[in-house]
């Protein structure tokens, strides 16, 4: 029994970053033999395995053969006599196939050592196509390695396009569509995903095509918010704002299962961005709107973040924060001793807009 560390521990290693998690593969051993030495498996039919005291992963060497269309049609081969090489063969870029020994010589079959050095992406083998999510994943490394040099080997550019033209992709389910792209977001630069996407006419796993030039006007206001705000559900709403994304916000929330805060922000950008910014221009009752879509009325609400996205001045802030403090601190119980129901709501409604 040999044991070697793999993957991305290996190549943020050789990058100089930190190392978060680290998993391990085990070759020439048996579930049996793993299960004895205390190791606890993971599923009931694949051979991962979790240390009895880091709890960290440790797989049984393995190799995959393609039975089907879609990311999941795969049988696996992982008896003792599979190989560390035919484990790394299988993996999806080069970068991610190098392994460490104990003894901390590094094994590298494919030229992930050159391919970091150099900062390219590249495909193992042509066994890359036979897994449509490698796309997506490919594109999210691009959005996190971007910063540090990378691009995409021109070779698996077009292997991609060859993928997406044959309708691989269709076979995706949009749960890991979004997984992938809600990674994407959070990454350093998740316009180079996007970017990458469309380099491979790929886009539209999203549910939506834009040209070019569209696509370059939404990644500059993304880009605009980057180094201000990591949370990905605001930066996606600032990518998609305006009116010229209408109709693809609304085919991106159809395509995909986006969690309710996404919804709520790209609805609350999309109506709201453009007047917080005019929030001077406002009367009263629009300024009112504003601060019940974005739940500022009773507590701090979303409106200062709404601002803040929309990097309006250190002034205006301070006005729209001044205001939202004034509608918080109004008394309503004389109105409440004197009406109830729905004309209480209007009176209340009505005071709120007089403090604005």
């Amino acid at each position: 029994m040999e044991i070697f560390l793999v993957g991305g521990a290996v190549r943020d290693q050789l990058l100089g970053l930190p190392v978060h998690d680290r998993d391990w593969v085990v070759v020439g051993a048996t579930a049996e033999e793993m299960l004895a030495q205390g190791f606890r498996q993971v599923g009931k039919d694949f051979p991962v395995f979790l240390h009895p005291e880091t709890g960290e992963e440790y797989a049984l060497a393995r190799q995959e053969r393609k039975t089907g269309r879609g990311h999941q049609a795969f049988a696996f081969d992982f008896a003792p006599d599979v190989s560390l090489e035919a484990d790394l063969l299988r993996r999806d870029l080069t970068i991610n196939a190098m392994a460490q020994a104990a003894d901390g010589r590094l094994i590298d079959p494919y030229g992930g050592v050159a391919d970091v050095q150099a900062r390219v992406l590249r495909h193992v083998s042509p066994a890359f196509a036979e897994d449509p999510l490698r796309v997506l994943r490919l594109m999210r490394f691009l959005a996190r390695f971007a910063p540090l040099g990378f691009t995409v080997a021109a070779a698996t550019l077009e292997l991609c396009r060859e993928m997406v033209a044959d309708g691989e992709l269709q076979h995706l389910s949009a749960e890991r569509v979004w997984t992938e792209c809600e990674k994407a977001l959070a990454s350093p630069a998740p316009q180079a995903f996007f970017n990458g996407l469309q380099a491979v006419d790929a886009l539209d796993v999203l549910g939506f095509n834009v040209s070019d030039a569209q696509l370059a006007i939404m990644n500059t206001r993304l880009q605009a918010v980057l180094a201000m705000d990591e949370c990905a559900e605001h930066r996606l709403a600032v990518w998609l704002q305006g009116e010229d994304c209408a109709a693809a916000r609304a085919a991106l929330q159809a395509t995909l299962p986006l969690p309710k805060r996404y919804r709520y922000w790209l609805q609350l950008v999309a109506d709201y961005g453009d007047a917080v910014r005019r929030w001077r221009e406002c009367d009263g009752a629009a300024r009112w709107q504003m601060l019940k879509a974005s739940g500022s009325l009773r507590a701090e609400g979303d409106v200062l973040t709404l601002a803040r996205l929309m990097q309006v001045e250190a002034a205006l802030l301070a006005e729209i924060e001044n205001a939202r403090e004034q509608v918080r601190a109004l008394s309503t119980d004389e109105l409440a001793r004197q009406y109830q129901g729905a004309e209480l709501g209007e009176r209340i409604r009505a005071a709120q807009i007089n403090a604005l």
